[in-house]
């Protein structure tokens, strides 16, 4: 099986709070079987700040950003998008 890139963007007080928002709106529009290479599939993320002067939504694409989701199985990437906004990443089974 293979992998999907997949960019999410959620709201909340918290990051767990959007990061579980959006995993189970997910899981709802995609089902629970897994590989549906979407958020889904995610049970954890870490924190990853976005160097000054790039775009967040610009910089998820680099090679720098990439390196550091490129697991499947591991854990997506978050960046604090400020307000409680948040911007979810990564790789997942597809």
């Amino acid at each position: 099986m293979g992998a999907s890139f997949f960019s999410e963007r959620g709201l909340g007080k918290t990051a767990e709070i959007a990061f579980e928002q959006l995993v189970e709106e997910a899981r709802f529009d995609f089902g629970h079987a897994g590989y549906t290479g979407t958020i889904a599939e995610k049970t954890e993320f870490k924190m990853i700040e976005c160097p000054k002067g790039w775009d967040p939504e610009d910089w998820i694409e680099e090679d720098e950003a990439l390196a550091q989701v490129e697991d499947k199985w591991g854990p997506a990437g978050c960046i604090d998008l400020g307000g409680g906004e948040w911007l979810f990443f990564g790789f997942a089974s597809s």
